[in-house]
């Protein structure tokens, strides 16, 4: 047998081994999960419905962003709920590699566009003469494959460096998903390297994202500083909502990424985050603070209600 199939299964420690704490977390996920898929799809269908809202790339990069959250959910969660409701919580080898692969594609793909949602606010502020020429729908289509190719290319990273290694025992995994840093401990092997790759791809990938993002932000408050009217507030309004579901997103995974293999209790509670709390929460700070898109949904209501009178 390859020596990287010694180990045909991994089995997850989960969250708790508690039979009281893991049905209450099947209930808080479960929850979680369905305002994940109705949140989420929410935005989507109103985005779609609504084409002025079509048409502002702005909310089709919203609409999409949407998608993917859903898709970092879905990546991780029903097979955390399967575990929670049964006494098994095991997965194959090949299972293992495919949640990783995917997992990556999706968080890759979703800071990539976060980056590139705040590239669109800077140019729609500081040079809002030339918007419509820079950001038309081809090029934000054009725009948004780039960071779909950026995130292949990251989760293929991620996949080989991961794959190759050797697993001939244990196949505990400290988590309740396959994640990198904690697949590459169990490797019966020195992963010094692979350790630095990862931090490197992973790591310094949030890193710069997070940065770039941040400085964005910077010149884009220091444009508005001292023109707060109406327009003002409601660019800063939108780019606040933004920061907030950056920070959800990035913080999480530098603790994860860039200092890997720390404790594991930081791991997990980073990783509750970035695939249950934070794509459950992005709907929401989207559309609160958002009026444009609360009209959107009020008009969407009552063309829906209309027919049913």
């Amino acid at each position: 047998m390859d020596k990287n199939y010694c180990v045909t299964e991994f089995v997850f420690l989960g969250l708790s081994r508690s039979h009281s704490i893991q049905l209450l977390l099947f209930v808080l996920v479960s929850v979680s999960y369905t305002a994940i898929l109705l949140g989420n799809l929410l935005i989507v269908v109103t985005v779609h419905a609504d084409s002025h809202l079509l048409q502002t790339p702005m909310y089709f990069f919203l609409a999409n962003l949407s998608i993917i959250d859903t898709s970092v959910g879905s990546v991780v969660i029903p097979k955390m709920l399967a575990d929670l409701a049964s006494s098994g919580q095991t997965i194959s080898f090949g299972g293992c590699m495919t949640q990783i692969f995917f997992l990556h594609f999706s968080g890759g793909s979703e800071m990539f566009l976060l980056t590139l949602m705040a590239y669109d606010r800077y140019v729609a502020i500081c040079h809002p003469l030339t918007y419509t020429t820079r950001m038309n729908r081809p090029r934000c289509t054009r725009l948004l494959l780039l960071c779909l190719a950026g995130g292949i290319i990251h989760s293929a990273t991620q996949f080989i460096l991961v794959v190759q290694l050797p697993f001939c025992g244990p196949n505990e995994l400290d988590n309740f998903y396959c994640d990198v840093p904690q697949v590459v401990r169990l490797a019966c092997a020195n992963t010094y390297i692979t350790e630095i790759l990862m931090a490197a791809n992973s790591g310094l990938l949030s890193l710069v994202c997070f940065l770039i993002l941040l400085l964005s932000y910077g010149v884009i408050l220091a444009t508005l500083r001292g023109h707060f009217k109406e327009s003002g507030w409601k660019a800063l309004s939108t780019c606040s909502s933004h920061l907030t579901v950056v920070s959800l997103i990035f913080v999480p995974c530098l603790f994860v990424y860039l200092v890997p293999f720390s404790s594991s209790s930081v791991d997990k509670m980073a990783s509750l985050f970035f695939t249950i709390v934070t794509p459950a929460l992005n709907p929401i700070i989207y559309t609160l603070r958002n009026r444009e898109m609360k009209e959107a949904m009020g008009i969407l209501w009552r063309m829906e209600l209309g027919p049913l009178r």
